[in-house]
């Protein structure tokens, strides 16, 4: 494919370690593309705070991502940075930050990521109340939805649109509502959104956690996907951090073939992951992808690749590459 000036720039420089395998990886999803394939993409971290929504939406357009696993975090910061980007602050300085400011800052309903605090009101509780009637609705129809079902619903509404406060070009989950794209988000509970919903339990707003599918019937979602999509095209695994996003979705194999006991299985065709983890620490999320060979995840000949730096810069420079930037 043609090469734009980043693309130019990173195999005109980028020769040796981390850099040379992140131009080996970007060459590889291109193979895998070329040749039918399909990729899921893992977002762990506060990829979505960084905003890499403004390359990953456009990857999705171009059907270059084909399914998305991701935290509760990614999956509902993406539209809170859609509808209240004015309202974030960066604070460069964070390392200089004392005690006191960051109490200051609590007052002020500002939840510090990193350098970046994300407005409570204008973003979490604005989300919470145009989602929660549609948990209620469900409820009391005794319907069930996958909390990334009723995101894609608020945003296919237009309910959101006139306070839109980004280029909703920018907006990764606005480009998967449109393309419908499979998303699995493992462990939901672990976001403000999943603490919201169980706390409408607890208050009596929602009658029961039933209106929420799981976990369980994510991986069994996961593995209708896997399956119906192998028999058609070879699929890749691009793992942007650890934890559970990277953990729960490369499992759906060795269950499929050790626990479901199901013949021919195929393997992942291709494996990438940006890691700052530390192997030795006994971490899986740090793990090198030969250790998967073990597990029954690859094969030793499936295409690996292991970035051993920064997810926030390494990823738009591997999409810039993919996208002719």
């Amino acid at each position: 494919m043609s090469r734009g000036p980043v693309g130019r720039f990173a195999e005109r420089h980028y020769r040796h370690f981390n850099s040379a395998t992140l131009v080996d990886a970007a060459r590889g999803w291109e193979e895998l593309l070329e040749g039918g394939g399909k990729m899921l993409l893992t977002l762990a971290g506060a990829m979505s705070t960084a905003e890499l929504g403004i390359s990953l939406a456009e990857l999705i357009r171009q059907e270059k991502v084909h399914a998305i696993s991701c935290t509760g975090a990614n999956l509902e910061e993406d539209i809170f940075n859609l509808v209240a980007h004015d309202h974030y602050e960066r604070l460069p300085h964070y390392r200089e930050l004392s005690r006191a400011d960051e109490q200051e800052l609590l007052r002020r309903k500002l939840n510090r990521v990193t350098d970046t605090c994300i407005p409570e009101e204008e973003a979490m509780r604005h989300i919470e109340i145009a989602v929660r009637g549609r948990w209620e609705k469900a409820a009391a129809n005794g319907e069930r939805y996958f909390p990334h079902e009723y995101l894609y619903e608020l945003l296919r509404s237009g309910e959101l649109a006139d306070a839109y406060q980004i280029d909703p070009a920018h907006s990764w989950m606005l480009a998967a509502a449109e393309k419908n794209l499979p998303i699995v988000v493992p462990g939901w509970e672990d976001s403000t959104l999943g603490n919201i919903y169980a706390a409408n339990i607890m208050n009596g707003r929602m009658p029961s956690a039933q209106a929420m599918k799981s976990g369980i019937e994510y991986m069994m979602a996961l593995a209708d996907w896997y399956l119906e999509t192998a028999a058609e095209s070879p699929i890749g695994f691009f793992q942007i951090g650890g934890g559970i996003a990277g953990d729960f979705p490369i499992c759906v194999v060795p269950m499929l073939e050790q626990d479901l006991k199901r013949e021919d299985v195929p393997y992942w065709a291709y494996f990438c992951q940006i890691s700052d983890s530390t192997t030795s620490y006994g971490s899986y999320s740090g793990a090198v992808p030969n250790e998967k060979i073990t597990w029954g995840k690859l094969k030793p000949e499936t295409p690996s690749f292991l970035i051993e730096s920064d997810a926030t810069i390494v990823a738009p420079l591997i999409f810039a590459h993919l996208l002719g930037w």
